[in-house]
């Protein structure tokens, strides 16, 4: 037994015990990963080859160029937020919705969608349209269940709609191609949209005792929300557009962006040097964390492969005689649970470097499609299916009891509706979540599409 626990392997599977049990003491999953990652190498390989390391792993990981679009991306959702375009969203699509029985909600979940793509944060979208939508709903006399689960759910749209820092982080991890990743989440995020306002049209049907009738909106009124959003749909369409039409990269979209969106604010009066100064800082901030977050993935990466844990759990996933798809809806779901205890972006760090390797193992080592893939896909096809599978279970977890982060923030923001009504008001939209995942399940042509005909 001594012998086995001083074994690399065995030193793998203590330290992700210890990993486990830090986060749930609520250490920094940063600081975590970093300690467990050094202290793991260290033992395998002495302290000279720890120390080695340090010199120039930092280096390596943030001088990698797609991740300058980070920062950017952040800054663009931090100013964004500063300018108040998720109210000009939310008035210009309850003009177009409003006369809907439900369409204020309706409005949300279409503001949601947009303004993620501008933001790219799922917390940060639940916070911004809650702030914005949540007093227009209260004051409409929705019920709070279905005006915090709208919100709550419409927030997990900022995580996978283009551009996605999520999806830029998972592409970085995978060796996938940014673009690409994008190009593929159209159609998924598009699904999202569609799905979760036909959830709420039918739950208001059912149930319209939750929902007030639909007020008569003019055509002037809907004519002013319109134009007064055009700038922001034009902004994302730049961005979005360029980057889908190959006329720039990432990083230059995201650049162009921030000019965009600074321009916006100033020519509407709505950004000074206080509010820049601080979504600089917010930015600064969250690049920070995510960087840091970063190096702590790869060192325990580091640790985990020399340990030979990848491989092992590979070798199990073939040997186990399990099907292919049973393997993936087992990790979707390990996905989905990890998703209730921590931020999206941690998981995608933590698990990933995992989870990757088994499904590549699996799709070869399984023969089960014609073309010698178990999953009847090239390894570049599964890397984008996977991710966007992963980062949709990731926004399950997001509202899903009992730890759903969207659901605690706009509790926090609702001082009316108990978090049991919250999680009650998100059910419809989780169903409608399982729903899409087993529709791209069964039908991987929905995320492949777009990349396919757009690359050839």
């Amino acid at each position: 037994m001594i012998e086995w626990l001083t074994s690399a392997f065995g030193l793998g599977l203590l330290g992700t015990f210890f990993l486990i049990v830090l986060i749930i003491l609520r250490m920094p999953i940063a600081f975590a990963m970093i300690l467990v990652g050094g202290i793991g190498v260290t033992l395998l390989n002495g302290p000279a080859i720890f120390l080695s390391q340090l010199k120039t792993l930092a280096y390596g990981q943030f001088s990698i160029y797609d991740l300058s679009v980070v920062p950017m991306f952040l800054l663009m959702g931090a100013l964004a937020t500063k300018i108040g375009m998720g109210r000009d969203l939310f008035q210009a699509a309850q003009a177009w919705l409003g006369w809907l029985r439900g369409g204020a909600a309706m409005s949300a979940v279409a503001a949601c969608a947009i303004f993620g793509a501008v933001c790219g944060s799922s917390l940060a979208t639940a916070t911004t349209m809650g702030k914005v939508a949540l007093p227009e709903l209260e004051r409409l006399k929705y019920a709070g269940s279905l005006a915090t689960g709208t919100i709550a759910a419409g927030g997990v749209l900022g995580i996978l709609i283009p551009p996605s820092v999520v999806l830029v982080i998972y592409a970085i991890i995978v060796e996938a191609n940014i673009v690409t990743m994008f190009m593929a989440a159209l159609v998924p995020g598009l699904i999202a949209v569609v799905f979760f306002l036909i959830a709420i049209a039918i739950v208001v049907r059912v149930r319209p005792q939750l929902a007030p009738k639909a007020e008569r909106i003019s055509k002037q009124a809907r004519r002013g929300a319109t134009y007064a959003v055009l700038p922001v749909l034009l902004i994302f369409a730049v961005v979005i557009g360029g980057i889908y039409l190959g006329l720039y990269n990432p990083t230059p979209a995201a650049a162009i962006g921030v000019f965009l969106v600074a321009v916006y604010g100033l020519v509407r009066k709505q950004l000074n040097w206080a509010d820049a100064k601080s979504a600089l800082f917010d930015t600064a901030r969250t690049a920070g964390m995510i960087y840091l977050i970063l190096l702590g993935a790869e060192m325990l990466k580091i640790f985990m492969s020399r340990a030979g844990v990848p491989q092992a759990a590979a070798s199990w996933a073939i040997e186990s005689g399990l099907p292919a798809f049973s393997i993936l809806i087992a990790l979707l779901i390990a996905l989905i649970i990890l998703g209730c205890l921590m931020d999206s972006l941690s998981m995608i760090l933590l698990v990933v470097p995992f989870f990757w390797p088994v499904l590549v193992e699996v799709n070869g080592g399984l023969y089960q499609g014609a073309d010698g893939a178990a999953f009847g896909m090239s390894t570049e096809d599964l890397k984008i299916w996977f991710g966007i599978l992963a980062l949709i279970v990731v926004e399950l977890g997001l509202i899903t009891p009992p730890v759903g982060m969207n659901v605690f923030v706009i509790s926090g923001l609702s001082k009316n509706t108990t978090m049991a009504e919250t999680y009650k008001g998100v059910m419809p939209f989780f169903t409608v979540e399982l729903l899409r995942v087993a529709l791209l399940l069964a039908l991987p042509g929905l995320v492949l599409f777009v990349p396919h005909l757009l690359q050839g």
